[in-house]
């Protein structure tokens, strides 16, 4: 694929992207590996490849780092601030070990619902391009074949954004069901200062995540219960059991309690020929560091939001969330030769 997806992805050209007709062309990935390859191949000023992993720095000094063959984004760092030093990490990542990949971050996953072979290990990428504007629009291009399915991954950085872009294209002959997900593990200051602003009157359902590599919490861990005491109980509500939908009517998803919930309209509703989606985007607002971040969808047609409560303690001492658009509870169907995009755009105007 050339490097033509930087214009398609920019946050400057969100109604082209969901209007284009732009084709995935055959993935032909690049053999070259190593870092020295990588650099001589696609480095350029602000895009630095070391280690199996690329770091994009726009001239304001916001980056990214993106583990390539998992194409795991385990650090954004933007400017936030107007001082020099002003950048504040906006993703909770554990590093990883001997036994596990790192986890949290950005990351982009998918399953084949009628195939449960392919749900533990990721597939593995390849660079197959990238792309810049001036220092002001870096981009990289990641591509992967997993059975009948081609997949392109674009990351993109721009001085006040990020976006994460997928294309996928079915080159079997029977129709794949899939269910994926850009999900991102947001960092907060506190964890009484953490919240969603966007959700008020949008349905939702107790739903476990997506089993991925990338996870903190493990769907297991996500689905049981918490009763919070003491200051905590303040406002508390258990959670809905799954199945049961319930519409928010509070403006401010509160983040703080332990939580696993998937927005969307009801399966039910959307065999209808009019029903009422979820909105295109909210705010996650972290009181502490007093910063907020736009989350816009594309090509998704559910959120997924998780959050910890009491137990964030046992992964580290800061607290964090996971969240981002899906395709959970009702799979994506991808027919013979037919091709699908989404995106997930994260924006702020802190500065």
């Amino acid at each position: 694929m050339a490097a033509v997806l930087l214009s398609f992805f920019s946050p400057r050209n969100v109604a082209a992207t969901a209007s284009s007709s732009s084709s995935l062309p055959s993935t032909t990935a690049t053999t070259t590996t190593s870092s020295d390859a990588l650099l001589q191949k696609f480095g350029r000023k602000g895009i630095n490849f070391s280690d199996s992993t690329v770091e994009l720095t726009v001239r304001n000094g916001s980056s990214l780092k993106l583990h390539i063959p998992t194409a795991h984004v385990s650090s954004y760092k933007p400017k936030v601030y107007w001082k020099d030093d002003g950048f504040e990490e906006v993703l909770y990542t554990i590093p990883p070990s001997e036994s596990q990949p790192s986890r949290g971050g950005i990351a982009f996953v998918v399953n084949d619902s009628d195939d449960s072979s392919n749900r533990r290990s990721p597939p593995q990428w390849t660079v197959k391009d990238v792309d810049s504007d001036s220092i002001d629009a870096l981009q990289v291009e990641l591509s992967c074949t997993m059975g009948n399915l081609e997949m392109a991954y674009v990351v993109s950085l721009y001085p006040v954004s990020t976006t994460a872009a997928v294309i996928m294209k079915n080159t079997g002959e029977k129709a794949l069901n899939l269910n994926c997900a850009i999900l991102t593990h947001f960092r907060f200051k506190g964890r009484k200062g953490s919240g969603i602003e966007g959700f008020r009157g949008t349905s939702y359902c107790t739903h476990i995540p997506l089993s991925s590599p990338f996870q903190i919490l493990s769907p297991a861990e996500a689905a049981m219960a918490e009763a919070p005491s003491g200051f905590f109980n303040l406002g508390w509500e258990p959670e809905k059991k799954p199945g049961v939908w319930t519409v928010q009517q509070a403006p401010i998803t509160v983040l703080r309690h332990k939580m696993s919930r998937l927005y969307a309209a009801p399966p039910a509703e959307r065999s209808r020929p009019f029903y009422n989606t979820i909105p295109s985007k909210y705010e996650v607002i972290d009181q502490g560091r007093e910063l907020f971040f736009r989350v816009i969808r594309m090509g998704f047609e559910e959120f997924y939001v998780s959050s910890p409560g009491s137990c964030f303690d046992k992964y580290g001492k800061e607290y964090f969330a996971c969240t981002g658009p899906a395709s959970m509870l009702v799979p994506l169907p991808l027919k013979p030769g037919e091709e699908w995009r989404g995106a997930q755009i994260i924006q702020h105007d802190n500065l």
